[in-house]
């Protein structure tokens, strides 16, 4: 039985996935990553990787199979972007025949040159209802026709200990008759103030020395909006003769320190800490996702909320690897 399992991690972003495989002790040799801001991140925190920077299209069958020659691949992991996901943009079309699907058909062909013997993908929940189930089935079938037992389910990292609302699907094929089972839920619940509450306190603009934990600089404007909303509140809570008319109805809102986080994304700058006036900082979103506070970020404030918002949680990530483990020792 191997002690150490390699993986490589496609469209690894900063590196929320790798994280919660490293955690279960998985070897990550190899990952790729278009976005140079992103990618420096991922180096930062992963130096044993060797990552290759840019278009996964450019990446030649024959530097394929050389990964794959230099260290034995267990185990592909990553999230494609699939941008082909409008309802209009898809009637009567096939999702792989989609232009803006290509970079699945590329996390596909990895699959195809190294077969793994296991592979997990993880994207989001419209994938499992898209096109009327159409999509997952077109996904499943390209897979299978590869030689991979297939199943899937759509996950929310609440149930998993992650203080955050986001549900997610993961994909995973096993060869050889390997059995992986998915990760056991936990009953227990864990809030946005269990996550945050114990950081300093901040004002609108204020910094600490620690270059995450430093509050946006809000306008005058939108403090007093702000004041309004209480804990759990939204922006009915604001006087209607300064109450923003449109907009997003998850904008001009106040967390709720009793409850996971709502879903985080690259742009939370009008969602409000629970007693606190004004938006979350880059940690308290990093602790959303679950990233360890040793977690290195590279690029700017916006740069490295995108970064975070686009992650995997990382304790979500840890309970499939920890399953994809036990499943790779159970062979």
């Amino acid at each position: 039985m191997k002690t150490k399992y390699n993986c490589i991690d496609l469209f690894c972003g900063a590196g929320g996935l790798t994280q919660g495989f490293e955690d279960a002790g998985f070897n990550t040799v190899y990952a790729v990553e278009y976005n140079k801001v992103f990618a420096e991140s991922y180096k930062m925190n992963f130096p044993k990787a060797e990552i290759f920077v840019g278009d996964i299209k450019t990446i030649t069958n024959e530097q394929i199979s050389k990964i794959n020659e230099k260290n034995r691949i267990d185990l592909i992991i990553g999230g494609p972007p699939c941008q082909g996901f409008s309802i209009a943009g898809n009637i009567g079309r096939r999702f792989l025949d989609d232009e803006r699907n290509k970079l699945f058909l590329e996390y596909v062909r990895f699959v195809d040159i190294i077969k793994p013997k296991m592979f997990v993908l993880e994207n989001v929940a419209a994938m499992l209802t898209h096109n009327k189930g159409k999509t997952i089935k077109e996904i499943t079938e390209k897979f299978a026709s590869l030689g991979y037992q297939i199943q899937y389910r759509v996950l929310n990292s609440v149930e998993y200990g992650v203080p955050q609302e986001r549900r997610r699907i993961f994909i995973v094929g096993t060869k050889d008759n390997l059995i992986f089972q998915y990760p056991k839920t936990t009953k227990r619940v864990v809030t946005i103030k269990d996550a945050i509450g114990d950081l300093p306190v901040l004002e609108s603009g204020q910094k600490t020395n620690d270059p995450l934990h430093c509050a946006m600089n809000h306008s005058q404007q939108m403090l007093e909006k702000m004041k309004y909303v209480g804990d759990g509140g939204n922006r009915l809570d604001i006087p209607e003769e300064l109450r923003p008319k449109s907009g997003d109805i998850r904008k001009y809102i106040r967390y709720d320190s009793t409850k996971p986080s709502f879903c985080v994304t690259g742009d939370m700058r009008k969602i409000f800490h629970y007693e606190q006036n004004r938006a979350l900082t880059c940690r308290e979103l990093a602790r959303l996702q679950t990233f360890p506070d040793t977690f290195k970020f590279f690029g700017s404030s916006i740069q490295i909320q995108q970064q975070i918002g686009n992650a995997v949680p990382c304790k979500l990530a840890n309970e499939v690897a920890k399953e994809c483990m036990r499943c790779l020792k159970n062979e």
